[in-house]
Order: C-alpha cells, then sequence, then structure tokens
C-alpha cells in the first residue's frame, strides 16, 4: 500500500537522512580498512615492523565487529586485502610492463585485477567472521584465526608472496612458531593474537563504561584475560626460539655465491650473451670455495648450446677446489621438452634438479584458450618450460647433500621439505631482475628466511641482481651482497641433520587445527541457543 503524506513511516523503512548518515559510515569503514592494509606491509622487509601487523589485524576485526551484516564484513575484509596487495605486491606491474613489455594501461589494470581477486580472501575470512552468531571470544579468537589461515592457505596454491606470517621472520617472538608449525602456523598464531588485542580493548571499553554507569561496580579480573593470553602466546614463541631442532653434520663448508648483475633487457640479447658468458666465468675461476653456485638461468642458452670448452673449464676450477659448481641453465631434451634446470659440474658426478613449481604467465601459459593471447603481448622468452619430477633428491656435492630450489620455490614451504630431512643445506637461484628496483627482491629474501627457520638449515641465495644471501638455521642474514652491483659472496656453511617437528608434518597440523577450530565454532554458535530452552 502506499505510504500516505502525513503518517508515520514503516516499521524498518530508512529515511532519507538515515540513509545518508549510513553511507559515509560504510564508506569511512572501506577507506579505514584500505588504509589498515596498505599499513600492513611496513611490517614486512625491508621495513621489518613486524608487531604492526598485529596491530592492524586488531583493527580489522574491530571493524567486523561494527559491520552491519556479513555482506558488509566481507566487502570490509576485501577494501582491506586490496590496499595490502596493491602496496605489496606493486613490483607486478614492473614486471608486466618495465621487464615483460606490456603497456601500461593494460599493465596497470592487470596488476589491480590481480590484486583485487587476491583481495578475496581477506573478504571471506570477514564473511565468514559475521556469519557466526556468537559471543565476540568465539567469533574473534576461535573462528576468525582458523578462517583466516585457511583462506590464505587456499591463496598460497596460486600466490603464497606476503602471507601474514612471514612478517614475524626473523625477529619477532611469534617465529618460534614456525620450526613446529610452518608459516602458517605462525599466521594463525599471528591473528589469535590480534583478537586477543581486539578482545582486550572491547574489555577495556566495557569496563570503562560500567565504571561510569555505576561507579560502585568493580572490573571484573577477566578483563585481564586477553592481556594475559597474549603475553603467553608471545613468551611461548621466544622460549620455543631457545630450542635448537637440528644440529650440525661434519666441517663447514666454503661456499661462493655469485652475482652477475646482468641488466633483464640485455640478457637475452645476442648482444649480451658474451659479456654473460664471459662475466659468470671469471667470477667463477676467481673463486677458492668448494661449492660455487650461479643463480638461476645464468647461462641464457640451453645446456647443449653452451660451448664444451666453456662448462670444462668451470668444472676443472672447481675440481681443483675439492668441490662442485651448481650452474643455473636452461635445458632442452631430444624429444623437444625444455626445463630450468641446476646442474652440478666437478669432483661428484654430474646431477640435475629440474624446476617443479612453474611461474603461471612466466613460465608456463595457463588456460591457454583464454589466456593464450598474453603470449603475443609479453616480451618473455621461454614461455612453455616442462615440470620436473616431484620426487627430486638432495644432490650429493661438495661433501654436502644439498637440496635446490628455484626461483619461487622457496614460498611454498611444503615442496622445499620433500627433500627433508636427506638435505644438509637449502639452496635457492632465482632471477629477481624481474622486479627491478622494488620490494620483491628483499621480501623474497624474507621467505627463504623462513625456510630457514621451518627447517633448520642454511639457506644459500644466488640471484642475478640480488639479494644474494646467507641465511643461517635461525633464519638470520649472515652477509648479503649489494643489489644491482657484479658481486661474489664467500662464506663458511655449516651443514645440519634432524627434523624440526614442521619437517616432520608439514602444514597438516595447522590445517587439521584451523579445521577443528573452525567447526567447532560453527557447532557452538548454533547449539548454543538450545542450551538456553
Amino acid at each position: 500500500m502506499p505510504h500516505e503524506i502525513g503518517s508515520a513511516p514503516r516499521a524498518g523503512a530508512q529515511t532519507p537522512r538515515a540513509t545518508r548518515r549510513r553511507f559515509p559510515a560504510i564508506e569511512r569503514r572501506s577507506l579505514y580498512a584500505l588504509g589498515l592494509g596498505a599499513a600492513s606491509v611496513a611490517g614486512f622487509a625491508p621495513l621489518y615492523l613486524f608487531p604492526l601487523p598485529i596491530v592492524t589485524l586488531a583493527l580489522l576485526i574491530w571493524l567486523w565487529r561494527g559491520a552491519e551484516s556479513p555482506k558488509r564484513a566481507a566487502v570490509t575484509g576485501w577494501w582491506f586485502g586490496l590496499g595490502f596487495f596493491l602496496v605489496g605486491v606493486s613490483w607486478v606491474y614492473v614486471s608486466l610492463h618495465t621487464f615483460g613489455s606490456m603497456p601500461w594501461p593494460l599493465a596497470a589494470i592487470g596488476t589491480f585485477l590481480f590484486c583485487a581477486y587476491l583481495s578475496v580472501f581477506p573478504a571471506a575470512a570477514g564473511y565468514v567472521f559475521a556469519i557466526v552468531r556468537g559471543p565476540i571470544w568465539l567469533k574473534a579468537a576461535v573462528v576468525t584465526p582458523a578462517a583466516w589461515t585457511l583462506t590464505e592457505w587456499m591463496r598460497g596454491w596460486l600466490f603464497p608472496w606476503i602471507g601474514m606470517g612471514y612478517s614475524q621472520v626473523p625477529v619477532s617472538p611469534l617465529a618460534g612458531y614456525a620450526p613446529v608449525l610452518g608459516i602458517y602456523g605462525v599466521t594463525w598464531i599471528m591473528v589469535l593474537g590480534a583478537a586477543l588485542l581486539t578482545l582486550a580493548g572491547e574489555a577495556v571499553l566495557h569496563g570503562r563504561h560500567r565504571a561510569h554507569a555505576a561507579p560502585a561496580v568493580k572490573r571484573s579480573p577477566l578483563l585481564l584475560v586477553p592481556f594475559a593470553a597474549f603475553i603467553v602466546l608471545m613468551l611461548g614463541g621466544h622460549a620455543l626460539k631457545q630450542i635448537r631442532w637440528t644440529s650440525p653434520d661434519g666441517e663447514p663448508v666454503s661456499v661462493t655465491l655469485l652475482q652477475g648483475n646482468i641488466p633483464q633487457e640485455l640478457k637475452w640479447t645476442h648482444e649480451g650473451l658474451r659479456t654473460t658468458l664471459i662475466t659468470y666465468r671469471e667470477l667463477a675461476l676467481a673463486s677458492r670455495s668448494r661449492l660455487i653456485v650461479f643463480p638461476e638461468t645464468a647461462l641464457p642458452l640451453f645446456l647443449r648450446d653452451v660451448p664444451e670448452d666453456y662448462l670444462e673449464s668451470i668444472a676443472d676450477h672447481a675440481r681443483q677446489n675439492g668441490g662442485d659448481a651448481l650452474i643455473g641453465v636452461p635445458e632442452r631434451l631430444a624429444g623437444g621438452d625444455y626445463y630450468n634446470t641446476v646442474i652440478s659440474l666437478g669432483m661428484s658426478p654430474p646431477q640435475f634438479y629440474r624446476k617443479t613449481h612453474l611461474v603461471p604467465l612466466g613460465e608456463f601459459i595457463p588456460l591457454r584458450p583464454l589466456l593464450g593471447w598474453i603470449v603475443g603481448v609479453l616480451a618473455i622468452p621461454l614461455q612453455d618450460f616442462s615440470r620436473g619430477s616431484t620426487d627430486a633428491q638432495p644432490l650429493a656435492i661438495a661433501g654436502q647433500r644439498v637440496a635446490v630450489d628455484i626461483c619461487y620455490e622457496d614460498a611454498f614451504g611444503e615442496e622445499i621439505i620433500r627433500q627433508l630431512p636427506q638435505a644438509t643445506i637449502l639452496v635457492n637461484v632465482s632471477n629477481v631482475a624481474w622486479f627491478g628496483r622494488s620490494i620483491a627482491p628483499e621480501q623474497h629474501l624474507q621467505i627463504s628466511q623462513a625456510r630457514a627457520l621451518e627447517t633448520g638449515r642454511y639457506m644459500l641465495r644466488a640471484t642475478n641482481t640480488g639479494m644474494t644471501a646467507v641465511v643461517n638455521e635461525r633464519g638470520r642474514v649472515v652477509d648479503v651482497a649489494p643489489q644491482f652491483a657484479t658481486a661474489t659472496l664467500t662464506s663458511l656453511v655449516q651443514g645440519y641433520v634432524g627434523a624440526t617437528p614442521y619437517v616432520r608434518t608439514g602444514n597438516a597440523v595447522i590445517l587439521v587445527l584451523c579445521a577443528i577450530l573452525l567447526t567447532a565454532g560453527f557447532l557452538y554458535a548454533r547449539l548454543r541457543p538450545l542450551k538456553r530452552t
């Protein structure tokens, strides 16, 4: 029935003034979330302000607390994710436009759409928070950490970069949980800590309100519970950091990591080939180390096309040093398949590692009927690599058992532990010149630091332009070469044996725990009203 002039509005109807008041509040909440997400990136390398993401997550949960509906909570989570990813992976634009030669409008749109897609995962966590009809402690401390961790794990199937747990590596007390639960376990602990801060803030505000309304009422001791639990999490992580999960094996080995600093725009050109080959041979022959490590695709031509005398000169030098060289080079087999490969030459018989986890759009084109047009837009060589075997074993070289991974393979913790506990040292070879002068190389180094922590092993990183570094078994950077400089990094590296809890169980423990907590949260919220009746 039409609303009559002068009559009262129907129940539930909004007046225009109420609507005007509501929309600005919603817009402010989205802007707050966008800013919180962007600010969270400062918690990661290169700034390492690890407490900041805990605070921003606590404020995000506070915003979810005030959301009018699950949809609004999801939108708030999406805006948080958009700010987080637009700042945190802004280097995607550099890869697409500067080095991939994609026109800047397409690169900008592609980067935005990619970040918008990644933001769906924080949005899903916000939606789960809101649909659980229960007390705030249940929604914040039980449901939210589990939902966030599971959605981040699902995001990691495609793009595990800057997962929240990485922000705590290696300095934060919470990094102590990495050898036990892995980086997703650190994420869960971190979000739980943020939830406890939110609950503590709410308890303080509620206590002040009660004290103001009834001054004679004493504040409940329960106000201290979230603070105490947060402190216990921190102390627990600190205590775990004191445990040495692995032990040294044998004598340290001398290692030299090569950084040729070949500009990406020259690397795959005919003009740059001669310079590249000369640079890396000179760097290798100047080393007296038992293990010499070249970066990913350091030699920009197929292995069968590399002059035999070139490879033999490096192998002879490695033998004179009593060790081996690891060389990154594309490899083409007789059948036509080609691989992103690392080969060893020297005292030990030649051994190979072929990359298994390829980069979408960089090393292979997924959904080719839909995305095949990108091949004609991006100036990226060798876009059809084949996958190597997933059951690769450590390379027995230089008196060590070396687990090699290539490029962003070290972002997948469960894939790294496939070669453990047999491996004594981890090696990552990368060509991060694709990222230019962005924060990506330092973020990648932080990822390697997390792998060292999870496994209790040294991680050696040889890159074309940086960050070439030696990371010890505690996740600390022992030494690092200057970026964008032709350099070698020489160090004594200790091999380790033994297995951390994470090496033995992988992500299974934290994923099962999150699934149980999420299920329990939903069941509790559903059954609790029945107990009252």
